[in-house]
């Protein structure tokens, strides 16, 4: 149903509209095109007026029915009717016929051969319809033509779509995205309506004049004219970048407000020896790579700069984050704080936070860091939801012991133990430290100024941060959502790691796949296999997707394909205590293939497991395949990687395979994150629609000068004015994105 909505009176329209107003004060809208518009976010006169178009419908090709001729190639917009099915007189040809008609006149449409199309069709559909007009003078009719359905015609009828049009380069109409009980004209004549009042006079541009000078940019009553009216594609293309700039522009500026905020903060200075890092690095069972030995050291000069750090380290799974984490901790944990230089006892060393996403991660990084710090006495504790540890015990110092709660955050507070790895318990207010000065977060970007102070709790002093991340980051995104941290690559693999082998798998070929699985076991390997779900669907719900679970997957390769083979299973239905007793057995050779979901796509690592078959690989995203083939490259044995596609995906899109080949033909991570944020979109890859970003701003994201240019004049603009109070518009903005961000 079209909803049609009448202006309250002329005087109002015109000369009493401001754009804080309520749609209602102007309009007469009915409750199902109140909460149309609510559900769209859309309430007063300046949200509607930033209710952008999502395309532009080319209507320089429509020809009025009324003006077609014989043998004219002919694209139509218009409304079915008359739809039946018949037989050719002579040839007894089936034939589908109806009519089309767009408001200056109607002309017959037929499909030879093709009965079945008057049943795919309805009277009164809205169509587009493109075809070859045919037959004689006064029977003319459209043969064979291809129809596109649409949910109304891109301009109303009783426009004038044709009149003036050759005075234009281009004609292009908006199209608006839409909910139920609200249409994109209603959007196009209700905005006409509000740009004949002076409305636009009273909106203040957000965005300084300078910049929009600097860039070319159309100033914001300009911008919304052509962005919802434009007269050339051009006028379309300037509008939509200026409100993509202005997007970006808003995320840069509060990132560049928190860094602002971060650098005015006092912060240990941490300065060691190289000689006495080199000692430690000696240890490692594999030398640096050159991108360890460069992040290192960039992390050392941070250490000592004047203000706290915040840096991004990424690199693929496997290129050695922990051995870096290990090291500056290392570098923290054997300080001394200024007040406490020659006074070990009574003031302890310097402290590092350690924090995992999960308990399986956290316990895992304990363990590593057992290992690293074994041969020196320095103190480790773990906390995690279920309990905590310490390392060393005082009964056996090569192991660690179980401790209470309550000890441990004695110790940790009093500064006896220098290094703490946990979850979110971390946060905990129970949780104080005496001197924390570094702070590293594994898969946990979003940690913002507040919940550095809070671990810092009492301390005026706020602590080096150091986040972490195996999954890869396109580089306009990182400049981006991670706009107040500095970025280290870790872009090499460690010496003797070979590069994985992964192959996409169709379900004829999953025998194959098998036998091979069959002699890596026998060759004393593990194995992982990933499903996209823990139970069957259930039979009784229809149009249920068919893809293979944890549970019965297990089953069904117990009892017919690996007889002999111990198989266990690991899925987030499990409790913590399940999942660590699963994870302990396959980390002991107890278990020789893994069937679970993606839960072990972040951090475990079992370096005798060197296969992974990833069931219905179309349903993850690249970067989380990537992810997930990571389990299976911790060790020096050759890796191989099975994405095998479910038994509807081959067919039913191009695309699909198209992405999948992408993980078996790109070299690393990076490049397959720049290839999926081409083909996906950076909003779908990193839930940057929880941010308020519209479909025009990410799209924006992948447009690097235009990224680096709005970063550099953010930065300008709190360099000069870093509590925005000449910019209050802009300090509105970022006060949101700051609040969603979880950056308060």
């Amino acid at each position: 149903m079209i909803l049609f909505c009448q202006p309250l009176s002329p005087l109002l329209l015109f000369w009493g509209m401001l754009p804080s107003d309520l749609l209602t004060t102007h309009f007469r809208l009915d409750e199902p095109h109140k909460k149309a518009l609510k559900r769209l976010g859309i309430l007063t006169i300046e949200n509607l007026l930033l209710h952008l178009p999502q395309r532009y419908e080319d209507i320089s090709s429509i020809q009025s029915v009324g003006s077609l001729v014989k043998d004219q190639d002919a694209v139509v917009f218009g409304q079915l009717g008359g739809l039946n099915t018949r037989k050719s007189w002579k040839s007894r040809v089936p034939i589908s016929e109806g009519w089309i008609e767009d408001g200056t006149a109607r002309i017959k449409i037929m499909w030879f051969n093709q009965p079945y199309i008057a049943k795919m069709l309805t009277d009164g559909l809205y169509v587009k319809v493109a075809g070859k007009v045919t037959g004689t003078e006064g029977k003319l009719y459209l043969a064979n033509p291809e129809v596109e359905k649409l949910d109304s015609l891109p301009i109303d009828r009783h426009d004038s779509i044709f009149k003036d049009t050759e005075q234009l380069d281009e004609t292009i109409y908006p199209v608006y995205r839409e909910t139920k009980g609200v249409t994109s004209k209603w959007f196009y004549h209700t905005v006409q309506k509000c740009f004949s009042s002076s409305v636009l006079d009273k909106l203040i541009d957000p965005i300084p004049e300078g910049i929009l000078k600097r860039y070319n940019l159309p100033t914001l009553n300009t911008a919304l004219i052509w962005i919802h009216t434009p007269k050339k594609a051009e006028h379309a293309q300037s509008a939509r970048k200026r409100f993509a700039f202005e997007e970006v522009f808003y995320i840069q500026t509060a990132k560049a407000k928190e860094r602002a905020t971060i650098n005015v903060s006092n912060s240990y200075i941490v300065k060691t020896e190289q000689s006495h890092l080199d000692k430690f690095i000696e240890r490692f069972p594999f030398p640096l790579t050159k991108a360890q030995a460069r992040t290192i050291d960039d992390i050392m000069k941070d250490f000592g700069g004047k203000h706290p750090m915040s840096r991004l380290l990424e690199g693929d799974v496997g290129s050695g984050k922990t051995a870096v984490a290990a090291t500056t901790a290392y570098a923290v944990a054997t300080s001394r704080p200024p007040e406490g230089s020659g006074k070990k006892l009574e003031f302890g060393a310097l402290q590092v936070a350690y924090m995992a996403p999960t308990e399986i991660l956290a316990k895992q990084h304990f363990e590593s860091f057992i290992q690293y710090f074994a041969h020196l006495p320095i103190a480790i504790g773990l906390i995690t939801g279920s309990g905590c540890m310490k390392f060393p015990s005082k009964g056996n110092p090569t192991k660690p012991t179980t401790i209470s709660r309550t000890q441990l955050l004695k110790w940790v507070k009093n500064g006896e133990i220098p290094i703490l790895i946990g979850t979110h318990a971390l946060i905990y207010k129970s949780v104080e430290f005496k001197h924390l000065a570094h702070v590293i977060i594994d898969e946990q970007h979003r940690f913002g100024t507040g919940q550095r102070r809070a671990l810092a709790k009492k301390d005026t002093r706020m602590p080096h941060l150091l986040s972490m991340t195996a999954t890869p980051i396109p580089r306009t995104l990182a400049l981006t959502v991670y706009g107040d941290l500095d970025i280290s690559l870790l872009d090499e693999m460690p010496k003797g790691r070979k590069p994985i082998i992964t192959k996409l798998s169709t379900p004829s070929q999953i025998d194959k796949v098998y036998e091979h699985i069959r002699s890596e076991l026998k060759a004393g390997r593990q194995a992982y296999v990933i499903c996209p779900r823990i139970d069957e669907p259930d039979p009784t719900k229809e149009n249920a997707l068919q893809l293979k679970s944890v549970k019965q997957e297990a089953q069904r390769l117990k009892e017919q394909i690996f007889k002999d083979a111990r198989i266990d299973i690991l899925h987030s239905k499990m409790t913590p205590k399940e999942k660590d007793t699963v994870m302990e057995k396959f980390m002991k050779h107890e278990v020789d293939i893994l069937v679970a979901t993606s839960v072990v796509e972040v951090g475990v690592n079992v370096p005798n497991a060197t296969n992974i078959i990833i069931e219905g690989a179309e349903r993850f995203g690249l970067a989380q395949l990537h992810q997930l083939r990571g389990r299976v490259v911790r060790g020096t044995h050759q890796a191989y990687c099975f994405s095998v596609t479910s038994k509807d995906s081959t067919g039913k899109s191009g695309k699909t395979l198209e992405r999948l080949k992408a993980l078996t033909q790109a070299k690393n991570g990076f490049e397959l994150a720049e290839y999926d944020l081409t083909q996906r979109g950076s909003g779908e890859l990193y839930g940057l629609k929880q941010w308020g970003l519209s479909d025009l701003g990410m799209e924006a994201l992948k447009n690097i000068k235009l990224v680096e240019a709005a970063r550099k004049e953010a930065q300008r603009l709190i360099e000069e004015d870093q509590e925005l109070t000449k910019h209050p518009i802009i300090a509105t903005k970022i006060a949101t994105i700051s609040k969603t961000l979880h950056m308060e």
